[in-house]
């Protein structure tokens, strides 16, 4: 909200809640006010936004660990915008006109700090209303942050001013993409054959992912077009395996087959459509089936969820019965473990919450609740039919006496179908700002799903879902099975 802007610049004073101002005569020598807040990370990113300083020493964290501080930290600008928020809110207050300041910033402001800025009236000029006032910062251990004097025009009469509202801003944060990727950090670069990497953005996101440390690709499709392509977009793919197959349809075999024979150990679609690809994953020859049902799986960062959230069947199955449903929850279950979910809320959604003979969604949410109470469903919490405010606000669901572990806290969303799932995916991704990583599971490996309209983050995110799933493959294959 911009209450964190606001609190540079006096907003969340008593005067944002309803006060009064000091005229010029009401003014004496002597007279201060004061005001303390605390440095938070909202506070420098919206500062930096309003202001357009993005200078990465406020800003970089990694930069700024080169610091004395050893943390983000923000000049006296921040320090300076207290001191502004003084004299418009409290002294003089509200109709102040701001003439001019001469700050000296003596000691930076650290990331938790707690800075106090105070004014004092050192002058007055009746003819003209202008007040001079001393100014001074200090942080919580008494150090000076600011000094110096502001020159103000003092309101002449008294004014009350009510409460302002603010208009809300929501600061966007990646904070669950981050620790996606911090995952990632211990693991080597996982094996992965691309198939068709044949336009700028599927090329670029298979090198973005190399560069990233969480894939080793292996280029499959036509050698001349793909080097034409990275020279165009000035892609350095020399470092990787090319194989030179011409059509879309050999290299989704190929790559296949790279994972059959235990060259990779994921694969990663490029520009050819999922079809081609998942019919060469299912083809019996390839060897890449298991006893599950394929089934795809979004793995959404919400800014506005506070967790990750799975949803799923979204691109697979069109359709699926109540049998498929099983596996692909299951699916999912064991999906959200190797994320760190420890024991998932499964959300079974349908459009209401009740059980309706006439909604077939909703006799399957039952029957899948019951199964999971005897055990053919395991490691998740399921409860359905639930609709999807119930699902993800637990508000919602007290309104409409629901009582449930998993309503407002669900983990993961089994949608009925592809198409409620595939707009329910899409509305998150470009209404709400979630960033949206694809991943299809139900095969012996990982098959990571990117699309053309994917930003940088989804695309380091699907490949490292992929990698935490080839590592939790080869952590299961090499756990000796006792009888």
């Amino acid at each position: 909200m911009l209450a964190e802007f606001a609190s540079k610049i006096g907003l969340d004073s008593p005067l944002a809640a309803g006060s009064d101002n000091v005229p010029f005569d009401e003014i004496e020598i002597g007279q201060s006010a004061s005001m303390s807040r605390r440095l938070t990370m909202d506070d420098i990113e919206l500062f930096a936004t309003v202001s357009g300083n993005t200078n990465p020493v406020h800003l970089d964290q990694n930069f700024a660990a080169g610091t004395r501080h050893h943390k983000i930290i923000a000049h006296g600008m921040w320090s300076g915008a207290l001191v502004s928020g003084v004299l418009g809110s409290r002294l003089p207050g509200s109709g102040t006109v701001y003439l001019g300041q001469d700050l000296v910033f003596q000691h930076t402001v650290g990331l938790g700090d707690v800075v106090t800025a105070t004014v004092t009236v050192v002058e007055k000029r009746p003819q003209s209303h202008v007040v001079i006032l001393d100014c001074l910062c200090v942080n919580q251990h008494g150090e000076v942050i600011v000094t110096g004097t502001a020159e103000v025009v003092a309101p002449t009469q008294r004014v009350h001013r009510e409460s302002l509202e603010l208009p809300e801003v929501q600061l966007i944060h990646h904070d669950q993409h981050d620790a996606l990727l911090h995952k990632c950090d211990a693991l080597a670069p996982v094996p992965t054959a691309v198939a068709y990497p044949c336009n700028e953005s599927s090329l670029r996101g298979a090198v973005e992912a190399a560069e990233a440390g969480l894939i080793d690709p292996v280029l499959v499709g036509p050698g001349e077009l793909i080097r034409e392509i990275a020279m165009t977009f000035n892609l350095d793919i020399g470092a990787y395996r090319l194989i030179d197959v011409e059509l879309a349809p050999e290299a989704a075999e190929t790559a296949a087959r790279l994972a059959r024979d235990g060259e990779v150990e994921a694969l990663m679609k490029g520009s050819l459509h999922t079809d081609e690809l998942m019919s060469a994953v299912v083809r019996k020859e390839n060897c890449l089936r298991t006893r599950s049902r394929i089934s795809h799986v979004f793995v959404m960062n919400v800014p506005t969820y506070p967790r990750p959230l799975l949803i799923t069947d979204a691109a697979i199955n069109i359709a699926p019965t109540l049998e498929d449903k099983v596996h692909i929850v299951q699916n999912a279950i064991n999906l959200a473990q190797v994320l760190g979910v420890a024991k998932p809320n499964v959300a079974i959604l349908s459009a209401v919450e009740n059980i309706n003979l006439k909604i077939p969604s909703t006799l399957e949410a039952a029957v899948l609740c019951k199964m999971a109470d005897r055990g053919q469903i395991t490691g998740g919490v399921l409860d359905g039919p639930l609709a999807f405010d119930n699902a993800i606000s637990a508000e919602a669901a007290k309104t409409k006496g629901i009582t449930s572990p998993v309503a407002g806290a669900a983990d993961i969303l089994l949608v009925p179908d592809l198409e409620s799932g595939n707009m329910l995916a899409k509305q998150l991704s470009f209404l709400a700002n979630a960033d949206a990583a694809g991943i299809v599971l139900g095969a012996k490996v990982p098959v990571i799903l990117t699309s053309r309209a994917d930003n940088l983050r989804s695309r380091l995110a699907s490949c490292a879902v992929a990698a935490l799933l080839a590592a939790a493959n080869r952590a299961a294959r090499q756990t000796p099975v006792v009888h």
